[in-house]
């Protein structure tokens, strides 16, 4: 069976046992900062685990894209040196949410491996926490295994997604590859003997805990399963292959390196890891590119910018001097087309991309990498030892730019000896040079609220109200948090966080900021808190930022109002940010993706994927297509639907949003002249106009790069764009009463005057060179003879470099043989030219002459021994100059 195959069988084996099959979701987790990377296949599932999120199905299945390179889970050291490990793989689970457990799941691994993939009952093995004596008889009833084929293990077989969140004791089964696979060369070991014979192909976790920051585990709501089956080990077993870079995902990567670099792959152990590098990394670049993030020194773009230049060492190790990674991620997107067809759809993006870090990564870290080798070099010779000491790593850091992780990496990769505290004593150096900032308390830190506000979850929700209105009323508070944690009471001048049952307070997410406001009694006669804005620190819940005006206390009603000019403006900026999308995707082309936005009161910001600078015309259109729209006046129309069916209809979800299975809200902009009957059609959860006509005008006032192949657009709407435009008449109205023409003449009447005053700057440096030609005479008589040499040595007013190169040229025609040296100063600088006549030159280099003559007026120069220029700054030294010319070519003669 092919990769592909293997997957699709996978899937539907469990769709037709009830389960819902689930696309992937983003390599880039949404709203979870404990994670850096989707790494496992219940990440997108976690919140339905902690019973924070309802779905409307109980049975999932689902090949997941993943990354391990960051965190606790990081196999980014030894990929390519092992057969199994890698940065990038698609991990097959099957899910049950509270509907079955132990006994299904162990049923399903074994009907799927045995039925459907044929594998032989013999080469399967099995183990179990020591614990769970359930798994254990479970697995020798349904498989008839006997009790030798079932291993138990303590903390291998209990399972967790991170140091936080879901876990429980899981089971596995292992594969059987034979005696010719074990890399201790085992010829009759037994299991679990971990020589590399018995391959482990499937987990099965039972999660049955949620572990929060203290480390305590409490029990979750609903016993459930999470499951992982690598595909890339299923599909070695089920290809016969002892190695996963030897499957159909993997080898046509490594053969598409070898043909790159022109070295076969098994030609050497140094060149297999090297290829098997390029192939993992060139697909873990890809698709994390492909998922929106970026280069950067910073959190993920960090880890990718990693993996991108390993793989650019080990590409130059195998003599790929030039980049050549660009053209690996096509093969990658060829390759996933099938299940992963975006790809194809953004590799332009991603190749430029990757070309740009390469080409970065030759001319910075090459170099760098140079220096820092040559350190080293210069520490042997010194008769010290050859070895990285923590003074090294910081010069690497501080002086070079190379982080000491990053030098480590390379360290390990070629060798180098590395002292065993170097890391310590680079922190202590960096401690000595850091400033750290003192951070004040602003609310209650997401990751230390997480644990508090996933309590309340349990049994609290925040119905928002802020879609059609600014007041909310009869709003209970649920709960105070200070920086303390819970509290039932505050006092006046508190600053803390409230969760109540309804609000009208919109809360910052998908881009736009929070609404300010405050709460109010009941009458709205007296103000009890003032709201500086608002968060989901879980899902359903709403923390509003506030500072007590009155005592407030749990229980309490309130009234919750926003500030309505506020978000007025918000809403315009936001509603335009949908017709700026739809704009770009017209004028540039569909390809055009949200990269990220930002919706202000005061302005937006519009990420996007591109590959170039936008021109006038395209700016233009988009403006004037978002302007036609407001023209247009249509009402907005909102619809709540499943996922599915708001992207059967052709509404756009980006940037790696996660949106529920149910409750998705779609906002409309019809279009009646358009074939699919509207203008743009986005999933958003955020607040809009009721017509485009509330938009007023739309105005960009800037393009720009951000990072590779991502553009942002900066724009006004409503009051803000009126102002821009009235100031712009102003400023051309100005202009034009100072010309004395038209508004409408302003841009003729400048052109006559650029036209004007060239023509005058012409004229005035032809005076200028007659004037200077008339004193040719007078420089010719005034020459000085030294040692029988004619030099002429003069100072010229209004006179710019190239007419004393022309002058200079005239003199050593007058002179026949001799030196001249002629200076000018102007807007205070020094200029000087110096030429000498080709009998000469054998004494008198004109070069060498200009550089001493140069010190005199604080600058330098040089040229060919006949003719040479010089400048500076020091105008008063001008003069001096002139004089030393005598006693320099008397020296020199």
């Amino acid at each position: 069976m092919t990769g592909n195959e293997i997957r699709r069988s996978f899937l539907d084996f469990f769709a037709r046992n009830g389960h819902r099959v689930v696309p992937s979701s983003s390599l880039v987790p949404l709203g979870d900062p404990t994670l850096l990377f989707s790494n496992a296949g219940m990440n997108q599932f976690k919140n339905v685990f902690l019973g924070l999120e309802q779905r409307d199905y109980t049975r999932a299945t689902s090949s997941q894209k993943c990354v391990r390179a960051g965190g606790k889970h990081n196999d980014l050291e030894v990929v390519g040196r092992t057969r199994r490990h890698h940065t990038f793989f698609e991990m097959l689970g099957n899910f049950s949410f509270g509907d079955y457990f132990k006994r299904e799941a162990i049923a399903y691994a074994w009907e799927l491996t045995t039925k459907v993939w044929n594998l032989s009952p013999d080469r399967l093995y099995f183990t179990v926490h020591v614990s769970d004596d359930e798994a254990f008889a479970l697995w020798r009833e349904i498989t008839g295994a006997a009790p030798e084929r079932i291993a138990r293990f303590d903390e291998d077989n209990f399972w967790a997604m991170g140091d936080t969140g879901p876990c429980g004791p899981c089971s596995e089964l292992f594969y059987d590859f034979g005696p010719g696979a074990s890399e201790q060369g085992h010829a009759d070991c037994k299991f679990p003997c971990d020589c590399g014979r018995y391959v482990e192909i499937w987990n099965l976790v039972f999660m049955q805990f949620n572990r929060d920051a203290s480390g305590s585990m409490n029990p979750l709501p609903r016993p459930s399963v999470d499951t992982g089956a690598g595909l890339e080990r299923v599909a070695a077993v089920l290809q016969g292959k002892l190695s996963n870079f030897e499957t159909d995902l993997l080898l046509p990567i490594i053969d598409a390196a070898s043909e790159l670099s022109a070295k076969p792959y098994g030609e050497s152990e140094d060149t297999n890891v090297s290829l098997r590098i390029l192939a993992d990394h060139s697909r873990a670049a890809t698709f994390l590119i492909g998922d929106g993030v970026l280069p950067s020194n910073e959190g993920r773009g960090y880890v990718l910018r990693k993996i991108i230049r390993r793989a650019i060492d080990h590409g130059r190790r195998l003599g790929l001097d030039k980049p050549f990674l660009f053209q690996l991620a096509g093969d990658v997107a060829e390759l996933m087309r099938e299940p992963y067809p975006e790809l194809e759809q953004s590799i332009a993006r991603i190749a430029t991309v990757l070309r740009e870090e390469e080409e970065k990564y030759a001319r910075l870290v090459v170099p760098a990498l140079r220096a820092f080798e040559k350190r080293l070099q210069d520490a042997a010779e010194r008769g010290g030892p050859t070895m990285i000491f923590g003074a090294d790593l910081f010069y690497a850091y501080d002086t070079l730019g190379l982080r000491p992780d990053f030098v480590l990496d390379i360290a390990g990769q070629r060798n180098w000896a590395v002292a065993a505290d170097a890391e310590q004593e680079f922190d202590a150096e960096l401690e000595k040079q850091r400033e750290r900032a003192k951070a004040s308390w602003k609310g209650v830190a997401k990751e230390a609220a997480h644990p508090i506000y996933a309590k309340l979850a349990e049994t609290y929700r925040t119905e928002p109200d802020f879609y059609y209105g600014t007041t909310a009323r009869d709003c209970k508070i649920l709960a105070l948090v200070t920086k303390a944690g819970l509290v039932d009471r505050v006092e006046p001048g508190t600053e803390c966080e409230a969760v109540l049952d309804r609000t009208s307070i919109y809360a910052e997410s998908g881009g736009q900021v929070a609404d300010v406001g405050a709460f109010y009694d009941g009458d709205r006669e007296g103000e009890l808190a003032e709201v500086r804005g608002a968060y989901y620190p879980v899902a359903g819940l709403i923390a509003h930022r506030i500072v007590a005006r009155r005592p407030l206390a749990v229980g309490d009603r309130v009234s919750t109002v926003a500030d309505r000019a506020r978000r007025r403006s918000t809403r315009r900026n936001h509603t335009a940010t949908h017709l700026l999308h739809a704009a770009l995707r017209s004028v540039l082309g569909t390809h055009v993706k949200q990269a990220g936005s930002l919706v202000a009161p005061d302005h937006l910001r519009f990420d996007f994927s591109h590959y170039a600078s936008l021109d006038s015309e395209e700016l233009e259109e988009i403006e004037q297509q978002v302007n036609r729209e407001i023209l247009r006046n249509q009402e907005l129309k909102t619809d709540i639907t499943t996922i599915d069916q708001a992207l059967s209809s052709g509404a756009l979800a980006f940037f790696g949003d996660k949106y529920p299975e149910l409750n998705v809200r779609v906002v409309t902009i019809p279009d009646p002249a358009e074939e699919r009957g509207f203008y743009s059609k986005e999933l958003c959860g955020g607040t809009h106009v009721r017509r485009t006509g509330d938009i007023g005008v739309f105005k960009i006032l800037a393009e720009q790069s951000v990072a590779a192949g991502v553009r942002r657009v900066e724009a006004i709407t409503g009051e803000a764009a009126a102002e821009n435009y009235r100031h712009a008449m102003r400023t051309v109205e100005t202009a034009a009463a100072r010309l004395g023409v038209a508004p409408a003449d302003v841009i003729e009447a400048i052109d006559r005057l650029e036209h004007n005053v060239k023509q005058l700057e012409r004229q005035l440096d032809a005076l200028k060179k007659k004037s200077a030609r008339s004193k040719l005479d007078d420089l010719v008589e005034q020459a000085r003879e030294v040692k029988g040499v004619r030099v002429v040595a003069a100072r010229l007013a209004d006179v710019d470099r190239e007419t004393m190169r022309e002058l200079a040229d005239v003199l050593r025609q007058k002179l026949g043989t001799g030196v001249i040296v002629l200076g000018s100063a102007e807007d205070g600088k020094v200029s000087l030219v110096a030429a000498v006549t080709k009998d000469l030159t054998a004494k008198v280099h004109a070069g060498k002459m200009i550089q001493t003559i140069a010190r005199q007026v604080g600058g330098s120069g040089g040229g060919r021994p006949d003719l040479a220029e010089a400048g500076g700054k020091d105008t008063a030294g001008l003069e001096k100059a002139i004089d030393q010319v005598f006693d320099l070519v008397a020296q020199m003669l």
